[in-house]
């Protein structure tokens, strides 16, 4: 009974699986009452808690701009000598994948048509209607959206790559609760991850089955209606749990590759056969309008004129981005390490974002053209009425409507399949303590729970019930992403006084000795030795290295120094009671990826193994990134004592400076 449950974080798992079962049990059994219940909850976090969204999502904005500018954009998200794993273009086309995918196709038409024709500001289907309909379509899947996804995922990739730590959220909270991050706390604190991600990924799943059937209403003439909605996201998570076994690398690359190729492709299309000049000009309005507008709409709740039109729109899509963010903020964090922290927010926060404007200036305004000069209302009439066939009654207007119709099954086919198959990998990642591949069962049974979740939340309420959930379960999940700036900020301004103690260049301790060693360090670079070896070289080499280094503190200098097995590795601490910080020389065996020149090489054929083992250093504040399997004992001591004495003049400059 053991095994099967091998590779959990149980307190973690267990209460996300007993919310989610729970909640899939309660809306399967009493549907009508779980609608209730969803629309009260979401009434009364809009009416009470709105103004704290949109507050939470604005002061995220300013607060990454602020580091994208200041100094510690400088910081990098890993060591100092890492350089970025995937190239610029394809590091943008993953990110766009895995943000926005299902959501522009289904909200390109609808949502600016749907302003147009009901605006909150200005008298309906005249120009300053048709402005407004894009300058808000713009606000709502621009900067704002992508910044909720950038703090979660700065965070992550800081504190995992830079520090060490688990890829889950409660890394974020350790320079605010310390070790407590491994107890209880940071359990609930992932919880909340899961919960809100469940929440999000079953937002997503509602929207693209919707679209999915409208694509087959199109295209087969299938039903549109529920029953057909409930088979197709059975079928999409049998396809999902039959590939969630592959990971969250392999294939998602080459499919966002193939994605934004397609994309690209049909706006090409679309530009083509609408009203080019048209299009080209709204674009360059588009653009001035949002900037315009950036600041009035980030804290615009319409508190003077009360309207449920901002719990409508501007308060689901911040509800839904952070509900999302989890699964978003983790995926970014996995590619984006080697990137600079201003490289990162730079990148993040206005490359998709750039092209979510192409993409809604072309559909949108082709939309609003046509039901303006062509159709004559009708297009604003049907999405009124049914808002997953937007696209699909555009495309009637134009040229080649059934391939440009084949094109957007396509697009959200693989989008669709690509979220369920992530999100579920990323809930098995977050429950496993942030372990990169987590056995499969427990990804075969998140990406089952996934596709139930969407399936009841739309038995209880269809598409609104499932927006809800969002919404709500983005309120404590905002909290913590509040929490996770303050931690982030204090471990940056850490990173000040690290980083001058790291200027700190002692003396050798053994000038002439390290040429003794160096054809053992050469067979060390290119064995890529497995775990058993560099468990043997920390219980060997290190062990006897630290108690060298303890043995001299304790004897002639009183200085309490200890060695103990932690979870991950071998640590050396010693104390200076209450007066300072303890130093922490922690070494760890870290799994890492065999590079693919050395897999392709003649040493590795026959049956190569795919990762190799690495004695890093871990410090109190994180890891250093390098390895010191090969090195001799009086390397490792060595690089103890030159460690010891950075230490030292760290807690001078914290001392001298307060605090950090």
């Amino acid at each position: 009974m053991k095994q099967p449950l091998r590779g959990i974080s149980p307190l973690s798992f267990y209460g996300s699986a007993i919310i989610s079962i729970g909640l899939i049990i309660y809306a399967s059994l009493a549907p009508d009452a779980a609608a209730t219940l969803f629309e009260q909850a979401n009434n009364w976090i809009i009416l009470e808690a709105g103004w704290f969204y949109l507050l939470a999502v604005g002061g995220f904005v300013i607060f990454l701009l602020f580091l994208a500018i200041s100094p510690l954009g400088k910081v990098r998200l890993g060591p100092d000598d890492a350089v970025p794993d995937y190239s610029y273009s394809t590091w943008v086309a993953m990110l766009f994948s895995a943000g926005m995918g299902i959501g522009i196709v289904f909200y390109g038409v609808a949502e600016p048509i749907m302003h147009f024709s009901a605006p909150p500001d200005a008298p309906a289907r005249s120009a300053q209607a048709a402005r407004d309909a894009l300058e808000i379509t713009f606000f709502h899947w621009g900067v704002h959206a992508w910044a909720i996804y950038a703090v979660m995922g700065l965070v992550l990739a800081y504190f995992g790559y830079r520090k060490g730590e688990p890829l889950v959220i409660r890394s974020a909270f350790r320079p605010l609760i310390g070790d407590k991050v491994n107890g209880p706390i940071g359990d609930v604190i992932d919880i909340f991850a899961v919960v809100g991600t469940l929440a999000g990924l079953a937002t997503s799943l509602g929207l693209g089955v919707a679209q999915l059937n409208a694509t087959g209403a199109y295209l087969f003439g299938l039903p549109q209606n529920l029953e057909t909605q409930l088979i197709l996201i059975g079928i999409v998570t049998i396809l999902a749990t039959t590939t969630v076994a592959t990971g969250l690398d392999n294939g998602i690359r080459r499919l966002s590759e193939m994605i934004i190729i397609v994309s690209f492709v049909l706006m090409f299309l679309i530009l083509a056969l609408g009203p080019t000049r048209f299009l080209l000009q709204a674009l360059v309005e588009n653009i001035g309008l949002y900037l315009n507008g950036f600041v009035a709409r980030t804290f615009h709740i319409y508190a003077y004129e009360p309207t449920d039109w901002v719990g409508t729109w501007t308060l689901f899509y911040w509800g839904w981005w952070i509900s999302w963010s989890p699964f978003v903020g983790l995926f970014i964090a996995r590619i984006s390490r080697g990137r600079t922290i201003r490289q990162f927010l730079l990148g993040v926060l206005f490359a998709p974002a750039g092209f979510s404007f192409i993409w809604f200036t072309i559909f949108g305004d082709v939309a609003i053209w046509l039901d303006l000069n062509v159709a004559h209302g009708s297009i604003a009439t049907t999405v009124t009425e049914n808002m997953p066939i937007a696209l699909f009654t555009v495309f009637e207007y134009l040229p080649w409507s059934t391939f440009l119709a084949w094109l957007t099954g396509l697009l959200v086919a693989v989008y669709f399949v690509t979220a369920s198959d992530a999100g579920a990998l990323v809930i098995a990642m977050i429950t496993s303590r942030g372990e990169e591949e987590p056995v499969l069962w427990l990804r075969i049974f998140w990406a089952l729970v996934c596709g139930a979740v969407a399936a009841c939340l739309l038995l209880a309420g269809g598409l609104g019930a499932v927006q809800m959930a969002a919404v709500i379960a983005a309120l404590p999940l905002s909290i913590v992403m509040v929490l996770m700036c303050y931690g982030i900020w204090k471990a940056l301004n850490d990173e000040v006084a690290l980083i001058a103690s790291a200027r700190l260049q002692p003396a050798p301790l053994i000038p002439n000795e390290a040429a003794r060693f160096w054809r053992r360090r050469i067979s060390a670079i290119i064995s890529h030795p497995d775990r058993r070896q560099v468990d043997n070289f920390i219980a060997s080499t290190v062990k006897k290295a630290m108690e060298t280094v303890a043995a001299e503190l304790e004897q002639p200098a009183h200085i309490e120094a200890h060695i103990d097995n932690s979870e991950e590795g071998l640590r050396l601490t010693i104390n200076h009671g209450d007066i300072a910080a303890p130093f922490v020389y922690e070494v760890r065996p870290v799994s890492t990826p065999i590079p693919a020149f050395v897999l392709a090489g003649p040493a590795r054929d026959g049956a190569p193994r795919n990762r190799y083992f690495r004695a890093e250093i871990f410090l109190a504040r994180g890891g250093r990134g390098y390895d010191i399997y090969g090195y001799a004992t009086d390397q490792v001591i060595a690089d103890i004592i030159n460690h010891y004495d950075k230490h030292q003049y760290y807690m001078a400059l914290t001392d001298s400076r307060g605090k950090p």
